[in-house]
């Protein structure tokens, strides 16, 4: 009888005309895929079973109800229907739907289940719903946003929810932008002809500007003038600038740095266990001779990703995939083997998008993509592209054109390592000693231990040699330990050490590990990967050298989704793929590619060759994204490593898409690019203001921000941390121009250098700068990068951290940046090599001064400035001792102190600093006459200043 009522209800409420219009668009718009999202699942998907023969595929359907007889829905009257009363969880009558509470309906969603019933519950043939969806299809995706294709999520609502169209920008196909029906064929074009402007600056700012932007380094006063005194126009003369400067081997340097910001680029591994990637500075060498060389950036793509696939018998190619190496890494005896493994993957899967497409894909990790429509499972797809990469130091023959000077540096290690032996040596000796007194403790027969301790003598080689008799007692504790001694009948590991000699034994043991790595800095061996199943290994405590025999037999790793990214919780396997929201590239890779390695090679380069596709939106929009930021300080697209829907959105996405397609079109020659950009009028402009031009806040990317087709003026910049070293060491002539090569060590802070730094169980070895002048006065690309203990004076101006990708150096402007820049030996250094260049160089006063502006500024100073800097040229001389003290020679030792952590008493030790022994100092002001003492007072100042900081 109450089945008879419902249905008479709602016979009578859908014979009514109220609303009827408002109903039949909320089942279309709302219903229709909630139902289906939802409730079909367990209510119609399959026919042959529907839970509680309840059937919501259809009206009728509905309205015959379930088991219990009763219709699902009452028209106009959700407070009763018992879909509502089920879906809001408000009736013990009627059981939750959907039962698991992770698919409970929002309130939003029980809002249209109501409505659509109040206004009548109308529901429309599938003819009519397609109607409805077509006329009112631009309305609703303008408001709901649209559906997007992929692979599928973890849950139907993931997989079928909507977009907003604006946050897709990035996934849709790069399309050549067209002016009155002609593409597009320059920068200038894209702006606005009636727009007020600043001016084109003049020549001198220009050289300046292009010169820092492609080489990093200040014009000198003779490339000054030859542009000044070009007599072309100045569009032509400026081109032939920008192209002599992208013809010069600094530019690969400037690039360089760029890039190895976004990848993380370190000379040491990172963590508690930073030890120095020895080799590291081969990959680094490898993206410089690349920007040099022009190389296609596809390939450029290619190599890093898959260069051991594409041509193992390649040195370049094997160093060229340190790319995937780049990011820090440990695996300790306190560590979980697999959790190590995968911070790896989880680590180089995130790098790949970050760097190439502009995605943070680790935000897939633990479930779908909050933002964007990449799922997990296609997260765990791109990681099993790498599934089978291995991390090894792999045998890598230097090349030709590789920098290997200085390896006669080597010879400090090898003293380091000398002393190492000599106190495991020592100790080797004391613990025999130690042994026959626990003997005669214990009253034991030691005739046993005699002959293990002769047997193991024979065995190892003589002191001095690798495997020395230092181990002669452990040795002898192992041969026992093989004929089954019990352990109490001979002596203990370590057996009577002092607590100093416990922490001696540590420091020498863990010191030779280290040397290990800082030894390959010497060796052909390139910071590498291979491919192959993961090696049960469960500590590095040296260098992963490529196995002697990779299995052909056993099968890769296999990929699964990891449940909230744990690796201990494997839900469903995965196969190698990339993101099927860029839908005019497909992924193609399979196994029978692979015959005869169980599925190990040809991921890598199938992916390597889906991410370079022409065809890929993401790879072209986010390299040419970031040679404009690189030129203006901000990209079009202002997260360069976030194109993502929580990204900024492009200002001029016509523009951005240009400088894509034309990327392609210039057969993906970077070099072109930045002529296109840099010949342009836009980056040609004065950095000061047409008074007839209302600026924005902010104006550094060229585009107005409040409206992004309207021109701005040139926005300053402060000179990166890099810069602002190389350009001091440039105007000082101490600069060593020299290419690539081992890391360099500067002078740094004291305190900062000899601080105590813990790594490996043991000390790091401090900071010993170069001897040799010439070696630490090299570009700042070259200073050794560790992750534990970073330069000062680069890391106060902004000099990023390796840990996480940098898309965009910060410029702030802090209390110690005075200190670094006005107070600190490294600048008073720099002022007074300067002031004795330019004394040689000069006859007179007024010409000294004047070359002082030439080197810092590119300009000669005025009247008013020269007056200035002679009267206080001669104040400063006046104030100056005739005498200044000799500096203070570097420490040759320093002396640590520690807790032993096998006994927790203290100890100290020396760390003797052996390089320091052959320093050979800088200029020193107690070598040099008062007048150029005087001077170098005007150039320190000269050096401080906005005109030398800035690039405008």
């Amino acid at each position: 009888m109450l089945r008879t009522f419902f249905s008479v209800v709602l016979a009578a409420s859908i014979a009514a005309p109220v609303s009827a219009d408002e109903s039949e668009l909320l089942f279309v718009r709302r219903i229709a895929p909630l139902l289906r999202d939802k409730c079909l699942g367990c209510h119609g998907a399959d026919s042959r079973n529907i839970q509680g023969s309840l059937n919501l595929t259809s009206q009728k359907a509905a309205m015959a109800g379930g088991d219990s007889g009763v219709a699902a829905l009452i028209a106009r009257d959700p407070d009763h229907s018992p879909l509502v009363l089920a879906a809001s969880r408000e009736s013990d009558e009627w059981s939750a739907m959907p039962p698991k509470a992770a698919d409970r309906l929002t309130e939003t969603q029980i809002d249209w289940l109501k409505q659509w019933i109040r206004t009548g519950a109308a529901w429309p043939d599938e003819q009519r719903q397609k109607q409805l969806l077509a006329e009112h299809a631009h309305e609703w995706s303008a408001e709901d946003g649209i559906p997007v294709k992929t692979s599928g999520g973890l849950s139907d609502d993931w997989t079928h929810r909507r977009y907003q169209q604006d946050g897709l920008w990035a996934y849709q196909p790069v399309r050549r932008p067209m002016l009155n029906g002609q593409p597009y064929r320059s920068v200038d074009e894209f702006l606005p002809p009636t727009a007020t402007t600043a001016s084109r600056a003049d020549r001198r700012t220009l050289i300046r500007r292009a010169t820092f932007d492609l080489i990093g380094l200040p014009p000198t006063p003779d490339e000054v003038d030859d542009f000044l005194n070009d007599p072309r126009e100045d569009r032509s003369a400026f081109s032939e600038l920008v192209d002599r400067l992208l013809a010069s081997d600094h530019y690969g340097e400037r690039m360089a740095q760029h890039w190895l910001d976004v990848v993380r680029y370190a000379d040491s591994s990172g963590f508690a266990n930073d030890y120095e990637r020895g080799n590291a500075w081969r990959y680094r060498d490898y993206i410089v001779r690349s920007f040099n060389q022009d190389k296609p950036y596809d390939q450029f793509v290619r190599e890093q990703l898959a260069g051991d696939e594409l041509d193992p018998d390649d040195p370049e190619m094997l160093v060229a995939v340190g790319f995937l190496r780049m990011g820090p890494w440990e695996l300790t005896g306190m560590e979980v083997a697999r959790i190590a493994r995968q911070r790896f993957l989880d680590d180089v899967t995130n790098s790949v998008g970050e760097t190439f497409l502009a995605h943070s894909l680790q935000c897939a990790r633990c479930h779908d993509h909050k933002f964007d429509p990449i799922p997990t499972r296609e997260y765990y797809s791109v990681q099993a592209v790498f599934a089978a990469t291995q991390l090894t130091e792999r045998p890598a023959e230097f090349l030709p054109t590789e920098n290997v000077a200085g390896f006669d540096e080597q010879k400090y290690l090898l003293l380091r390592k000398q002393e190492y032996q000599k106190t495991l040596e020592v100790l080797g000796e004391v613990l025999l000693q130690n042994a026959e007194q626990w003997f005669q403790d214990h009253g034991l027969p030691a005739d046993a231990w005699h002959r293990a301790v002769e047997k193991a003598q024979e065995r190892l080689p003589a002191p001095g040699k690798r495997g020395a008799r230092e181990n002669v007692f452990n040795e002898a504790r192992r041969i026992l330990a093989n004929q089954n001694v019990p352990e109490d009948q001979y002596p203990p590991k370590l057996v009577g050490f002092t607590p100093e000699q416990f922490g001696m034994e540590r420091v020498a043991r863990k010191g030779l590990e280290r040397l290990q790595w800082e030894f390959d800095r010497y060796r052909p061996v390139a910071l590498s990967v291979y491919n192959g199943p993961t090696p049960d290994r469960t500590s590095v405590n040296s260098p992963q050298r490529l196995p002697e025999r990779l299995s052909n037999h056993a099968a890769a790793d296999e990929t699964c989704i990891l449940n909230g990214g744990d690796p201990f919780s494997r839900g469903d396997g995965v196969s190698p793929g990339a993101l099927s929201v860029i839908a005019d590239v497909p992924f193609s890779w399979s196994f029978e590619t692979s015959s005869g390695d169980s599925g190990f090679r040809g991921r890598r380069s199938a992916f390597a060759r889906w991410v370079a596709n022409p065809a890929n939106p993401l790879t072209t929009r986010t390299m040419a994204n970031r040679i404009w930021q690189w030129h203006f300080g901000r990209g079009i697209a202002e997260n360069p490593n976030n194109f993502g829907s929580t990204g900024k959105r492009p200002r001029h996405p016509e523009l951005l898409d240009w400088l894509a397609i034309t990327l392609v079109d210039d057969h993906w020659s970077l070099k072109s690019l930045h002529r296109r950009i840099m010949n342009s009028d836009l980056y040609c402009r004065s950095s000061h203001a047409n008074p007839a031009n209302r600026l924005s806040p902010q104006s550094g990317s060229l585009l107005r921000e409040d409206s992004p087709q309207a021109p701005d003026m040139f926005s300053p910049r402060r000179l990166s941390a890099e810069e602002l070293r190389d350009a001091m060491l440039a105007v000082s002539g101490e600069l060593n121009p020299n290419l690539g090569g081992i890391p360099c060590r500067p002078e740094i802070n004291q305190e900062a250098a000899l601080q105590p730094r813990q790594v490996m169980g043991t000390f790091a070895a401090a900071w010993v700068p170069n001897p040799l002048p010439a070696d630490r006065h090299r570009r700042s690309l070259y200073v050794l990068k560790l992750r534990g203990l970073m330069d000062p004076m680069l890391e106060v101006f902004n000099s990023p951290a390796p840990d996480f990708s940098c898309e965009r150096r910060e410029s702030s402007t802090v209390t110690p940046q005075v200190f670094a820049l006005l107070n600190s030996r490294n600048t008073q250094q720099r002022s007074l090599a300067m002031a004795c260049r330019v004394l040689k160089n000069t006859t007179t006063d007024d010409e000294a001064v004047t070359e002082c502006f030439r080197l810092a500024y590119s300009r000669p100073p005025t009247d008013q400035e020269r007056q200035l800097c002679r009267q206080l040229w001669r104040s400063a001389e006046a104030d100056l001792p005739q005498q200044q003290n000799a500096a203070q020679s570097p420490p040759l030792q320093v002396v640590r102190e520690a807790v032993e952590e096998n006994t927790g008493e203290r100890f100290t030790f020396p760390e003797h600093l052996y390089a320091n022994a052959d320093f050979v100092p800088d200029i020193a002001p107690n070598a040099v006459s008062r007048h150029a003492r005087a001077l170098a007072n005007i150039c320190l100042a000269l050096l401080n200043s906005n005109e030398f900081v800035y690039v405008y």
